[in-house]
């Protein structure tokens, strides 16, 4: 079997045995500490440009499945883990992981210690780094990660979006293809997403819910979205640093108070930039599937899902216009908040919970109360 490297910007090399597509890619390592929903974690475009280290020990041993998709290819740069599964042995599968990201050539490096590169990360945060799953030189590829493009600065979401509008028609009976749930609401509202890198589980719970769902490209003007005749908008997750989206910032600034929006994770970050704040990188991100965050409106403690590298910083908001409703337990983090007066509510965590529990579902169901008070 092929040697596979990863080496770090500060000059860290790890090594282990090559899985999936025998190249070299390059990107932001950063690491997820779910226990499931690894082939959720692929397709996630939100980690578009990042290598992602899993940190649960085995990897692979349910295989993959059209269904669980959440776009419509893995997004990943590369994958790191402990241990890698070429066998598969579950009634959903379809294929067996490791075919499954070698063909869209992403590659895989197996038999790594996960613990120590995640205490690495921790200790002086996410770094550059290369991945090659066929072997090479580690004195290269430490100087090719050296050279590969900061995240800061970095323009993702216009990458990763859809290229024309279209209308989401699918999970009418079901939030996640391997979940059941009951029958969905009846179709009252028409709901434009922005896609900055959006889910199918986000579009599949809307559609729950009780949206007729379009959704546009990342760049889409505030005319053409109202053109459309939206009850309310919503603003998607997403990869990247959100500062560079000077565009997608200004038009959410033309749609506040003219329609009721709702906003989830690059969504809350494009919220906060319209309206005067700002965000900052954090150290090694929030990236798993059960992370506390306190709800100060009820008080009460939801674990959550979540895949972000920055935040909102609540100091840059004005207290008499932002209403700070939520926090991560974990390190103080703003994870939501609310405008006092316009109908505008959002989150950095990921409420549509693939993978991860379903405490926050219930911001579905009230973005589509708040669009029916404004109706009224």
């Amino acid at each position: 079997m092929s040697k596979a490297i990863l080496a770090l910007e500060d000059g860290t090399v790890f090594e282990g045995r090559s899985f999936g597509a025998p190249v070299q890619t390059g990107g932001e390592v950063v690491f997820n500490t779910s226990i499931t929903g690894y082939q959720e974690v692929f397709t996630d475009p939100s980690y578009a440009g990042q290598i992602v280290v899993l940190t649960y020990p085995q990897i692979g041993n349910y295989g993959a499945n059209h269904e669980d998709n959440e776009a419509r290819r893995p997004f990943i740069e590369g994958l790191i883990v402990r241990e890698f599964s070429p066998l598969a042995s579950n009634w959903r599968s379809e294929e067996e992981a490791n075919r499954f990201l070698g063909k869209n050539g992403i590659p895989i490096a197996a038999g790594i210690d996960t613990r120590a590169l995640v205490r690495h990360l921790r200790s002086r945060g996410v770094m550059r780094g290369t991945l090659s799953g066929a072997g090479g030189d580690p004195r290269e590829l430490v100087e090719r990660a050296r050279s590969i493009p900061s995240m800061t600065g970095l323009d993702l979401a216009t990458r990763v979006t859809t290229a024309q509008p279209y209308d989401w028609v699918e999970g009418v009976d079901a939030c996640s293809p391997s979940e059941l749930v009951g029958a969905a609401a009846e179709a009252r509202y028409h709901v434009v997403a922005y896609d900055y890198g959006i889910k199918r589980n986000i579009l599949r719970r809307l559609r729950h819910v009780g949206a007729r769902v379009t959704v546009v490209p990342a760049g889409t003007a505030a005319e053409d979205v109202l053109a459309l005749k939206p009850d309310g908008i919503f603003l998607s997750n997403g990869p990247g640093d959100p500062e560079p989206l000077a565009r997608q910032i200004g038009e959410v600034r033309k749609l506040i108070g003219r329609k009721p929006i709702f906003g989830i994770c690059l969504g809350q970050q494009l919220l906060a930039l319209a309206f005067g704040g700002k965000t900052f990188k954090l150290k090694f991100g929030h990236r798993g599937a059960n992370h506390p965050v306190l709800n100060r409106v009820t008080n009460k403690v939801e674990i959550t899902s979540h895949n972000h590298g920055f935040a909102v910083d609540p100091d840059s908001l004005d207290a008499n216009q932002i209403e700070l409703t939520h926090f991560n337990l974990n390190d103080d983090t703003l994870e939501g908040f609310r405008h006092r007066s316009e109908p505008v509510f959002c989150v950095q965590y990921h409420p549509e919970a693939a993978p991860g529990p379903h405490d926050s579902h219930y911001l579905f169901d009230d973005f589509i109360k708040l669009i029916e008070e404004c109706k009224r």
